[in-house]
């Protein structure tokens, strides 16, 4: 049996040096894992629409100035996650936690303290590297 694919894409938000991280809210799928902030793309929408449309949803803001850095592929059990990770370097707005997630601001020079998702480890440690 094949397990389905998702097409994911995640946007790592830079302030002052330090990446935003946010935690997968209780109740949902994975909760208590921290990752970065972005979603599902949904059936026939670009990957840089469905990143705006994520973070307004999620943090309440419209990434304005972003760029693909790079993609890696995840095999959880039940399913494969496909994720195009972006920086973003401006956004209008202010945070906010609209599903109730807390965040986080990481210094990628200190120590990784966060329960990230198996799938985001790899880009916390380029981060760190």
């Amino acid at each position: 049996m094949t397990k389905p694919v998702l097409e994911v894409v995640a946007g790592i938000v830079w302030q002052g040096g330090r990446y935003l991280a946010v935690q997968r809210p209780e109740g949902g799928p994975m909760a208590g894992w921290w990752e970065f902030p972005g979603g599902k793309v949904e059936p026939g929408e670009s990957r840089e629409r469905a990143l705006v449309r994520e973070f307004r949803e999620e943090l309440d803001v419209t990434p304005e100035e972003f760029a693909f850095w790079r993609d890696l592929r995840h095999e959880y059990d039940e399913f494969s996650v496909h994720l195009h990770f972006y920086h973003i370097t401006k956004y209008s707005g202010e945070l906010k936690s609209m599903e109730g997630q807390n965040m986080a601001w990481t210094d990628p020079k200190g120590a990784i303290a966060l329960d990230f998702l198996p799938a985001d480890i790899a880009i916390v440690e380029a981060l760190h590297g």
